[in-house]
């Protein structure tokens, strides 16, 4: 009989794990369950009582949830950091956001802009809300933002041109075909957010510390090193 795991991952890793997860499938006779959500949509669906044998969320989230002894010790295993940026539909006028002056031009100008809503959970969307007030600038921008609930659900809006521009991480554009990647966000503001995983102390343990041990290997870090996950 087929072994089965229930992995619940952040949408910034969505693109390499849902790559890897079929070939370890194959070569462990195991099936996975993979659900993609904002980092805080699954971490109150797992500690509101939801199970799951394998948790991918935000460095910070997982360090949190070691704190409570929701963790079997010593399974975490870092995976790679996503950082922020802007994308348009292939085909698109790329706009200038080199400098913090071009990005503060280009959410001027835009005249809808896709992201993650804060209120999801989503890490690059409570990012990106918080850098438009700090910079003057969310009053003005707010009217112009289509708030998505997930990184996937951003891209996909820019796709059907619901959205002139995106923001939220490029891993997440990546794994859109037709999107295209402008750049990261200057230097000044940049957000970069490091993604780990953990077994549930209920878990599947050694087919769980299998995966992500599969997902750890050199070959496996140049998959996510495609999706632009350092």
């Amino acid at each position: 009989m087929n072994q089965k795991i229930k992995v619940m991952s952040a949408g910034a890793v969505e693109g390499p794990v849902s790559e890897l997860a079929p070939e370890f499938g194959r070569q462990n006779g195991c099936e996975i369950d993979l659900q993609f959500n904002t980092v805080g949509a699954l971490r109150d669906r797992f500690v509101g009582g939801e199970k799951a044998d394998v948790l991918i969320l935000s460095a910070i989230a997982i360090a949190a949830l070691e704190k409570e002894n929701r963790f079997a010790a010593g399974t975490r295993v870092d995976l790679g950091e996503a950082t922020c940026g802007v994308a348009v539909r292939d085909g698109m006028l790329m706009p200038h956001i080199s400098t913090v002056e071009k990005f503060t031009q280009m959410l001027k100008n835009a005249g809808t802009i896709a992201c993650n809503d804060p209120a999801h959970g989503g890490s690059s969307g409570i990012y990106f809300a918080d850098l438009l007030k700090r910079m003057g600038l969310y009053d003005e921008v707010k009217p112009k933002l289509v708030l998505c609930k997930t990184g996937r659900d951003c891209a996909i809006a820019v796709l059907r041109l619901q959205a002139e521009i995106g923001i939220t991480f490029t891993s997440e554009f990546i794994a859109v075909p037709d999107i295209r990647v402008v750049g990261t966000f200057p230097k000044e503001i940049a957000f970069v957010n490091g993604y780990a995983g953990a077994i549930s102390r209920d878990a599947s343990i050694e087919i769980a510390r299998a995966f992500l041990e599969f997902l750890s290997r050199p070959s496996s870090r140049e998959v996510f090193s495609r999706y632009g996950l350092c």
